[in-house]
């Protein structure tokens, strides 16, 4: 069985430590925990590993966040996996920084990167793994947070954070859904 993960970004150097990336970030720290390498592939960066008789392949899109269906569409077809074995990992302004939140569908909430998703796939019916950024900005200051690099504070427990979600990953492939809600969400 194959599963395609992926993680919601903006590609180049200036995004690579914001908040809005940490979708790149969470799929970095699994393949890393594989031994995997991404490489240069279309509409991004691919790699994929085997675990427990399941192929992860793993997707950080290159067409900028807000163009993010364009990619996943493309690697869903080239990949030959259905939707119901996709999981998009993504940043979320409305949890709390750290939460993670496993869903099998819904809406994009405010997300363009899941806008554009569900636009181009033509439905909202696909997993996601959501991983709270906070909410703690001034008003009219969102696109500032978003775009901006962790704080110290954050720092201190993000890469505890980001393991934990890779775990939800793993889950998603290894037993569903359903099983990943119900043992990573509120963690």
């Amino acid at each position: 069985m194959k599963y395609l993960i992926a993680g919601l970004g903006n590609p180049g150097p200036e995004y690579a430590d914001t908040r809005h990336n940490v979708g790149f970030r969470v799929l970095e720290n699994l393949a890393e925990l594989f031994g995997s390498v991404f490489g240069s592939a279309r509409y991004g960066e691919r790699t994929e590993f085997r675990h427990k008789g399941r192929t992860f392949v793993l997707v950080k899109p290159s067409t900028f966040m807000n163009l993010s269906g364009k990619a996943l569409r493309y690697w869903m077809d080239k990949e030959n996996v259905p939707i119901d074995r996709v999981l998009v990992v993504t940043d979320d302004i409305a949890l709390p920084f750290g939460s993670i939140r496993l869903k099998p569908r819904g809406s994009a909430g405010g997300h363009n990167g899941l806008s554009n998703i569900i636009e181009l796939l033509g439905t909202d019916e696909f997993a996601r793994l959501r991983f709270g950024i906070g909410g703690d900005f001034p008003r009219g200051r969102q696109s500032e947070h978003v775009l901006g690099a962790w704080t110290e504070e954050e720092r201190k427990s993000l890469d505890d954070r980001v393991e934990m979600a890779s775990k939800g990953i793993l889950q998603f492939g290894m037993l569903g859904i359903q099983h990943a809600m119900n043992n990573f969400n509120n963690r």
